[in-house]
């Protein structure tokens, strides 16, 4: 499998290079700047000037793009917009580091975490605009797409179980009513996915037991 990381250098992309690295996957970061990551291939380019001869020779992509400034808040539907464009009618996946205010509260899927009273009102534009992101790539019926969730409480510095847990669409808490996960675990968990090949089409989240 040869794979791509767009967004290598932020945190959660590094571990994910570094993780794919580790298991001696191909894998290639694609950043704006100096490559900060394990991995020994780089493609030095901006996200929305890739083009899909840029991505021919790989088989998935790991979309890690994140932006936080509230007048850019947009880019995060585009950028997924984007890299769907230069896959659809393949066979290459794209699977989207996603966010947790998109899940669901109820079995009707009619309520989103970041919708709920208690959501901090800080958060809200960004958990927004990320469920518009997913809302936009479930259109698209020509791209194998997969988004990964991460639990609530998305930890930078949190060590490395290998202790996750795939579940779906609906807000899970583990058996201490917690929703918690490492990013490590967290890129653990997406280079499985992956492998694997499972959950095309669909939004998955992933937190720790």
């Amino acid at each position: 499998m040869k794979l791509a990381v767009v967004a290598a250098n932020g945190k959660v992309g590094r571990l994910i290079v570094q993780e794919a690295t580790d298991r001696g996957i191909d894998v290639t970061a694609i950043v704006r700047s100096e490559n900060k990551t394990a991995a020994q291939s780089v493609l030095e380019k901006d996200l929305f000037d890739l083009t899909k001869e840029d991505v021919k020779d790989f088989d998935v992509i790991i979309d890690a793009f994140g932006i936080w400034a509230e007048d850019s808040l947009e880019q995060h539907t585009a950028s997924v917009q984007h890299l769907a464009d230069l896959v659809e009618n393949t066979d290459k996946r794209l699977l989207v580091v996603g966010g947790a205010g998109s899940l669901y509260l109820n079995p009707e899927h009619s309520l989103q975490l970041y919708q709920s009273e208690n959501f901090p009102e800080a958060f809200k534009p960004l958990a927004a605009a990320m469920a518009e992101s997913l809302a936009a790539l479930r259109k698209r019926d020509n791209v194998k797409w997969t988004y990964v969730s991460p639990a609530i409480d998305f930890r930078p510095e949190g060590e490395k179980t290998g202790d996750y847990v795939v579940a779906g669409e609906e807000l899970t808490l583990n058996a201490k009513d917690e929703s918690i996960i490492s990013y490590a675990d967290y890129a653990k968990a997406m280079i499985n996915i992956a492998l694997e090949e499972n959950y095309v089409g669909q939004r998955i989240s992933v937190f720790q037991k």
